[in-house]
């Protein structure tokens, strides 16, 4: 085979591209394995939640992506600009058509910081910040430091979102800081979310809102940001009624953390391979593409509907590895995803809610406790052994934790 032309070729580096290509070679040393990304630099972003609220150095979170890559994987640093199934083909913007016999899409999914009006003009001043970004954490956390008084918002868009749980860490951590320093009382915090309920799974909806009660926050539903003012301290939000009729309202603020609208990449959006709604179309239990049978998907980019988690992400790359090396023998496909995610909920330093949950809202607890209670334990496993299991574990094709959960 050429260098433009493999057995296996994924599109993203990211946590679910890495893990995928170290899976299939721990499985099958012999296959040619390319993975196709343009980025230099590898992130462990659950953890900018921790950064924020002064808990995890940022440096922390980031690799080369040399470092990343698989042994025996071939990065093609590159973009990819548009799939081509018919053709079994990925067009790139800097080495042309990388050709594939079994093509792993793993893109991920876009932040769309311009999907409300005067946000990226402000960003990373005058209050604004979000850490959803590895430079805007740390900026997060200096903003909680600082603000001695006044209104603090936290917000939340639409789903899907990428970790749906961590708009509300930002608000807990931030809340907790301010209770521990004495400012809660002079500081009004506030979460707008565009959602019609605090959290997708029933079961912890109480326990969240316990702490919504004692850290005083003003919880507003069905509420989405559309437009800030940075240097005029204003947000605006959309709110919507009983009945479905929508109004504007604005908002001071001293302190604004944002998390941004999240949509598919164009490249996928354009595709032969989108659904819809623009993501990447597979079945939600064999994560095998609905129309092109040698295309799986893996990561926040499908259509499948689960929390966009790494824990599910951790999941999703044993089951499409089996899968696909089955697919490529000619088998019957042997694996079935359950929907797994997993979100630790840091509702104050030290303790954490951590959510599990399958398709359909099902708890599905890796440990024999129960996960609606906050645990200082699992607060110890979100800020050091999952960075831990991650680098060492995850993106190195060992699975001893991937067929249970508690990993994102």
């Amino acid at each position: 085979m050429s260098n433009s032309s493999f057995e296996v070729v994924i599109v993203g580096g990211g946590s679910a591209g890495c893990a995928i290509a170290a899976s299939l070679k721990k499985r099958a040393p012999a296959l040619k394995i390319a993975i196709i990304e343009p980025s230099d630099q590898h992130y462990y972003q659950p953890a900018w939640t921790l950064v924020g609220a002064g808990e995890f150095d940022v440096n922390k979170t980031m690799r080369p992506m040399a470092d990343c890559i698989p042994a025996g994987v071939t990065w093609l640093q590159a973009g990819a600009t548009e799939f081509q199934p018919a053709q079994k083909q990925v067009l790139t913007d800097k080495l042309g058509a990388i050709q594939y016999q079994q093509l792993v899409v793993a893109t991920g999914l876009k932040l769309n910081w311009a999907g409300i009006k005067g946000l990226t003009d402000t960003l990373g001043k005058n209050g604004v910040t979000s850490n959803y970004r590895v430079d805007l954490a740390p900026y997060t956390w200096q903003l909680v430091q600082q603000l001695q008084s006044g209104e603090a918002l936290f917000t939340q868009p639409g789903m899907p979102i990428k970790c749906a749980g961590a708009p509300q860490k930002a608000l807990y951590l931030s809340c907790a800081e301010w209770m521990g320093k004495g400012r809660l009382g002079k500081i009004k915090a506030s979460f707008y979310t565009a959602t019609p309920s605090l959290f997708g799974v029933k079961e912890y909806v109480e326990p969240l809102m316990q702490y919504m009660r004692r850290y005083q926050v003003d919880l507003n539903l069905n509420s989405n940001l559309v437009e800030v003012d940075g240097p005029g301290k204003t947000a605006w939000f959309e709110v919507k009624d009983a009945e479905g009729n929508t109004s504007r309202i604005s908002k001071p603020f001293d302190l604004l953390h944002v998390v941004p609208p999240q949509t598919a990449l164009e490249v996928v959006k354009q595709s032969p391979l989108a659904n819809a709604g623009g993501w990447v179309e597979v079945d939600q239990h064999s994560l095998q593409h609905v129309r092109y049978p040698e295309i799986f998907g893996v990561g926040d980019c499908t259509s499948t509907p689960n929390a966009k988690t790494a824990a599910a992400a951790r999941k999703q790359v044993v089951i499409a590895a089996e899968n696909l090396l089955a697919q490529r023998a000619g088998q019957a496909l042997p694996s079935r995803y359950d929907g797994y995610g997993s979100c630790p909920l840091t509702v104050e330093k030290g303790k954490i809610i951590l959510a599990e949950f399958g398709y359909g809202g099902k708890i599905v607890p890796t440990f024999p406790w129960d996960s609606t209670k906050p645990r200082r334990s699992a607060w110890w496993l979100k800020k050091y052994l999952l960075p831990w299991l991650y680098w060492n574990l995850m993106l190195k094709g060992r699975e001893w934790l991937a067929r249970c959960g508690a990993c994102g």
